[in-house]
């Protein structure tokens, strides 16, 4: 309870200190950047090193790839009978088919599953939905927008030089490796910064934008994919018909849930993919899974 408390007043924090001015506009991606760069790798190197090698861990590593490759054709087939423009469909495809699972996912796995299932968050978040927005996600955003190109050689720059990915490789190769006890201490004091600014950061990005009647039905759409149906698609395919249960299983369902992904909804933006949809997504989104979140955390008890 005390760690889903420490959430909700940084995230609560952030937005105050936004709304009354108190952080410069580049406050949030000033964070962002300790965040990628130092707390993030820490925290990687640490629970990674720890984790246990488990083939249940697949579930993991398919449930964004998965999630995102259902949302294609949910988005295009249901666009296409709404008559959305193409912006539309393409913001609903980053939004609804990425989540969260990282600077909202492994607080929020800290506070109701605890640190020990931290690891596998990160390998959610880092051989999944990271994987996907560096590849599919920048594809998808580059074929919706206006003349926007991407080449093969920026994608894979893109994932080799990014700070947290070459953690999980070093995590990898020192896992035979004992840490000195110095080291541990240093890497769960980095570590435990995640939580904190990852959710302060989250709630200095908050913001409305006015909910205008031709945003309802995409708003709709997009946040039920999102928050109800990805998990409910997880649920299904990796319980009902492979079979899988434990607390591995149970966290990768719970990451499935998660909010749509900042940095998913930024590329949006500067795609031009409907900016206001992918605001108020955003927004609406993060405010609307402190309760969805609760749920799901129950649902995944009986796993």
């Amino acid at each position: 309870m005390s760690n889903l408390a420490l959430i909700i007043i940084c995230f609560v924090a952030g937005a105050a200190l936004r709304h009354f001015g108190k952080v410069p506009d580049n406050g949030p991606g000033t964070l962002n950047a300790f965040i990628i760069h130092v707390s993030l790798p820490a925290m990687v190197l640490l629970q990674i090193h720890r984790l246990e090698l488990d083939t249940a861990l697949l579930f993991a590593v398919l449930m964004p790839w998965l999630s995102f490759l259902l949302a294609v054709p949910f988005f295009m087939l249901l666009g296409k009978f709404m008559g959305w423009d193409r912006g539309t469909i393409g913001c609903l495809i980053l939004l609804g088919g990425l989540g969260n699972t990282s600077f909202i996912g492994l607080p929020m796995i800290q506070a109701y599953y605890g640190e020990h299932m931290l690891g596998v968050g990160i390998v959610a978040d880092q051989i999944g939905s990271f994987l996907v927005l560096s590849t599919l996600g920048i594809l998808t955003a580059a074929i919706f927008s206006q003349g926007t190109k991407v080449t093969f050689s920026a994608v894979i720059r893109r994932i080799i030089t990014f700070p947290p990915a070459i953690a999980v490789v070093v995590a990898l190769l020192l896992r035979s490796v004992e840490y000195p006890m110095w080291f541990v201490d240093t890497l769960e004091a980095l570590g435990a910064t995640v939580a904190v600014l990852a959710m302060a950061s989250v709630g200095m990005f908050f913001q409305f934008e006015k909910l205008q009647q031709d945003l309802r039905g995409p708003l709709l759409a997009g946040l039920s994919y999102r928050l109800f149906l990805a998990p409910l698609i997880a649920l299904v395919v990796f319980v009902l018909l492979i079979g899988g249960r434990g607390e591995i299983l149970q966290v990768t369902i719970f990451e499935a849930a998660m909010p749509p992904m900042v940095v998913g909804g930024l590329i949006a933006i500067q795609h031009g993919l409907n900016p206001r949809l992918a605001t108020l997504m955003l927004a609406l989104g993060t405010l609307a899974s402190f309760i969805t979140l609760a749920l799901w955390y129950l649902v995944t008890g009986w796993v």
